[in-house]
């Protein structure tokens, strides 16, 4: 599945380089077998911008993007679409991805991460529980309710801030990294797209993915 996700990402005209960072040999093995650019990293990090604020301070670049390992169809333009947004809108230090909720099913999925916006597209908030709240879920589909594709772009120097900043309760009763940013009172660009991506979380969605990338659809 990295390889998968390597090669997607590597499409994006928007970035420079392409790194792996991980802290398991297993792993580190398989990007060195494909040709992929690899680092180990520290196990101690709790979280994955941990990890990537780590590698981030080596670099020297503004933006720094995190893809995510569970990301096998990433869509390359989805890459491009949140890095203009930190090149457009200078005043915040994190963008990421929002798409329409297409289904009750999905609107109530624990695993589906939803995200409710202000006017400008600004996240107010991220929850695995249905949100905004509605008892006509089925009408999902009708409003304008999103889900988050797990996808960011950060400033860097944002990101080795963000790396020294506790983990508040939001973010470890939720279980979503993305509500450290607005717990310490810092703004969240998200940008709509309608190129949805699959995060594999459970063994349903590797078989669904797998049955994408077999088909070629």
């Amino acid at each position: 599945m990295v390889e998968h996700v390597y090669r997607r990402a590597k499409m994006a005209t928007s970035i420079d380089d392409l790194l792996v960072a991980t802290d398991d040999v297993r792993i580190h093995r398989a990007v060195t077998a494909f040709g992929g650019n690899v680092t180990m990293t520290s196990p101690e990090h709790l979280t994955g911008t941990d990890r990537l604020a780590e590698v981030s301070a080596t670099l020297s670049c503004e933006i720094v993007v995190n893809v995510q390992a569970d990301e096998p169809l990433i869509e390359p333009d989805n890459i491009d679409l949140i890095v203009k947004a930190l090149n457009t809108n200078r005043s915040v230090p994190v963008s990421t991805l929002r798409c329409p909720i297409t289904s009750a099913e999905e609107f109530l999925n624990e695993n589906v991460v939803k995200v409710v916006i202000d006017s400008s597209g600004l996240a107010l908030y991220f929850s695995r529980v249905p949100i905004p709240f509605t008892d006509e879920p089925e009408l999902a589909v009708t409003t304008n309710l999103y889900k988050h594709i797990g996808l960011y772009a950060y400033r860097r120097s944002f990101l080795l801030e963000l790396a020294n900043l506790n983990q508040k309760p939001l973010e470890t009763t939720e279980r979503l990294e993305q509500l450290r940013v607005l717990e310490y009172g810092y703004k969240i660009q998200t940008v709509e797209t309608t190129r949805d991506s699959i995060g594999v979380d459970t063994p349903e969605d590797l078989t669904r993915v797998r049955q994408i990338v077999t088909s070629g659809a």
